[in-house]
């Protein structure tokens, strides 16, 4: 079985923030995906590639969310190295997508909360959200909108994303990472 987190903040006003680029993509997986309240999340089933896989929205908004992530995790006894988190990244440009095990959280607070509740060496899905350009811009950047073409250049790398989970669940990062990449 697998845990797929998309990392986000729960409330309506936040819902096309870039920081909230992992819950984005759940939802692209399935629109019409059941979510329900459990693990201090929304949280639904689905298969993919003839694998269980935990959809799971932490609702402890993104600076807690290995306080949801530790509880499923420990309920139905998942391995770190088939947790894979969904989160932004302002060191990737728009769309691109880099998928690691373990590392340097990179200043996010999420990743950093995960990593103190259930170790580092999970997997991360990177989703790229561009810079600001200047540090003092971060925390104001991070919760705005994408602006409509940014989406679709996001939607877009989701795409690519759904079709080579297989390389994902069977841990072939480098494969993947080049296949994304040079596509977008």
């Amino acid at each position: 079985m697998f845990l797929l987190a998309g990392l986000g903040n729960p409330d309506q006003k936040y819902q096309k923030n870039r920081h909230n680029a992992g819950y984005i993509i759940l939802d692209f997986f399935d629109s019409n995906i059941i979510y329900k309240k459990k693990f201090k999340s929304l949280f639904a089933e689905k298969n993919i590639c003839d694998k269980k896989f935990f959809f799971l929205k932490p609702l402890t908004f993104m600076n807690l969310s290995g306080i949801a992530i530790a509880e499923i995790k420990q309920f139905f006894k998942i391995n770190n190295n088939n947790i894979f988190v969904c989160h932004d990244d302002l060191d990737l440009e728009t769309g691109k997508i880099k998928v690691k095990n373990g590392g340097s959280n990179g200043g996010h607070n999420g990743l950093e909360s995960i990593s103190e509740n259930i170790g580092n060496d999970y997997n991360r899905i990177r989703i790229g959200i561009d810079h600001p350009g200047n540090k003092e811009l971060v925390e104001k950047y991070v919760l705005t909108d994408f602006k409509d073409n940014e989406l679709k250049i996001i939607n877009n790398s989701f795409l690519y994303i759904k079709n080579n989970m297989e390389l994902l669940i069977n841990k072939k990062f480098d494969e993947f990472n080049s296949k994304v990449n040079n596509i977008l």
